[in-house]
Parts: C-alpha cells; sequence; structure tokens
C-alpha cells in the first residue's frame, strides 16, 4: 500500500439469487423462499444507509453442461439439478420483492457452467464480483439470500477467503434442506464466517 492510498473500510450488502426459480412455484423451489425474498426487501430498505454497496447476484444459465439433469437422466440433487435460472426467462429475473432494491451493482453467474458462488459471476461490464467489491473499497460484508446450503455458503466463503470480514445473516436465508442448512452453517463458522441474525446488524 503505497502513502497515498487508505485502508478499506466500506461494507457491503450482497442478495444472492433471490429469483423466482428458487422460491415456491419456480423450478427449483426452495421451501420458504418468498418469505425471505420479502424479508430481505424490508431489510435492505431500512438499512440501505449502512451499506456502502449492495450488490445482487442471479444463476443465469445458458448451457451449463452437468449441471442440468435432462430427461431421461433424474437430477440427484447434489451434483445435478432440473433445469433452472434459464437465462432471460422471467424466473431467472430478480424477485418481484426486491423491485425497489436499486442495487449498485448485479452479478450474473452460470452461463456455461455450475458457478454457486457469486464471485464466479460478473457484471453487465464484465467486472466480477471481487472486482467490483474492491473498486468499491469494501473491507466486510453481509450475505443474505438463496440458498443457505449452496449459494449463500458459496460466496460466503469466497467473501471470508478474500480477506473480507464476512457474515451470513441468519434469519435472511433458507436452505434447501434443515440438514443442509446445519452442515453449512458448522463449515462457515469453521470458516470463521459469522452467522447473525438481522437484528444484531
Amino acid at each position: 500500500m503505497t502513502s497515498t492510498d487508505t485502508p478499506a473500510t466500506g461494507r457491503a450488502l450482497i442478495v444472492v439469487d433471490v429469483q423466482p426459480t428458487f422460491c415456491e412455484g419456480g423450478e427449483l423451489a426452495v421451501e420458504g423462499g418468498d418469505a425471505v425474498a420479502e424479508a430481505i426487501a424490508v431489510f435492505a430498505a431500512a438499512h440501505r444507509t449502512g451499506y456502502d454497496l449492495v450488490v445482487t447476484t442471479q444463476d443465469w444459465h445458458v448451457d451449463p453442461g452437468h449441471h442440468f439433469a435432462t430427461a431421461p437422466e433424474v437430477p440427484d440433487f447434489v451434483d445435478t439439478w432440473p433445469p433452472h435460472g434459464l437465462a432471460g426467462t422471467p424466473n431467472a429475473e430478480l424477485h418481484p420483492a426486491l423491485a425497489d432494491l436499486a442495487p449498485d451493482a448485479s452479478v450474473k453467474k452460470g452461463e456455461y457452467q455450475a458457478a454457486y458462488s457469486g464471485f464466479e459471476g460478473v457484471d453487465g461490464e464484465g467486472r466480477s464480483l471481487a472486482q467490483i467489491l474492491q473498486e468499491a473499497g469494501v473491507s466486510s460484508a453481509d450475505v443474505v439470500g438463496i440458498a443457505e446450503s449452496h449459494c449463500v455458503r458459496a460466496t460466503a466463503l469466497d467473501a471470508h477467503a478474500l480477506g473480507l470480514a464476512t457474515r451470513v445473516l441468519t434469519d435472511l436465508t433458507v436452505p434447501v434442506s434443515a440438514e443442509l442448512g446445519e452442515a453449512a452453517r458448522v463449515e462457515l463458522a469453521g470458516a470463521g464466517v459469522e452467522l447473525v441474525p438481522s437484528t444484531e446488524v
């Protein structure tokens, strides 16, 4: 760091994959998805000024290869999944509850690969999530969204690995299953990611 550099001090809210495709009625629905989307919208509206940057991520699949199980293959829901987050479809857009979110940046991931972590995606200018956060001087991140056991977990772990002070807001995410959610929380806490309810923010 040169004498003209200043330490990064900004805080980001990373909203992971809050899309109809992962909510009730979607192609890969997670129970409680709609409620989490609504809760994130309320939280973001109340706390927007507490964040220097708000970023959304979206599954945006074109042809992700083995990530999709298509007939006659049956998805194993571990490495292969029913087609979801199909690029350009309404269910791949942000959840309607987030219509007023006005994110500072939006990252799309997984066009031709699985891409669980938001750090595997890019925005419309081709910037990675890591670049976006670095350019904004972000040093800490709160991660929320769907699903806790998969893309939220992967995104939070990558944020922590980049040196960001990372929290998952536990009431603003939902897992694919209770068992997978518990496993994710154990892994996140073991890695040094803080798990806190949004009421403590």
